[in-house]
């Protein structure tokens, strides 16, 4: 295992068994299928960035309870000095993709970070609500998942 997640290994998760449709036909490999695969590759390319030695200390940090790092979109910052890090990896992901991945993998996980930092207000609506998000979380940030959602056909 590497010290961080790569993009071989992000590729792999993708080959899980999941099932996937398009218009109407089977997608047996999402990771090749031409509707899919330039993408799969564009955000394997991040986390190879981030897995480069030289990229590490910038790119991710190591979670309470984990044996690896992951990428600093999952971090809740603590102090202003954090939050800096956080940004400037942010940064240097966008600069990866140029700005051009609409839905790159800090999206969403910087929205479950700013939800579980808000976690008092699942907390008011009962305790199984608030470890269902905190569990879920904790799982997606260790795991270092790539997660999205769409608004709209991609095939548009």
């Amino acid at each position: 295992m590497t010290v961080a997640k790569t993009g071989a290994e992000h590729v792999a998760s993708l080959r899980d068994g999941r099932t996937v449709y398009i218009d109407g036909a089977l997608v047996e490999d999402v990771t090749t299928h031409p509707a899919f695969r330039n993408a799969v590759q564009s955000a394997a390319l991040l986390y190879d960035f981030q897995a480069r030695p030289e990229n590490i200390e910038l790119m991710t940090f190591m979670p309470e309870g984990s044996n690896r790092r992951v990428n600093r979109a999952w971090q809740m910052p603590k102090n202003y000095e954090e939050m800096v890090v956080r940004r400037k990896a942010l940064q240097a992901w966008a600069k990866v993709h140029y700005g051009f991945m609409g839905r790159s993998p800090d999206h969403v996980a910087s929205a479950l970070i700013g939800q579980r930092m808000g976690i008092e207000v699942f907390r008011k609506h009962g305790p199984q609500r608030a470890k269902a998000l905190e569990d879920y979380v904790d799982y997606a940030t260790k795991s270092d998942l790539f997660l999205t959602y769409v608004i709209i056909n991609p095939q548009a």
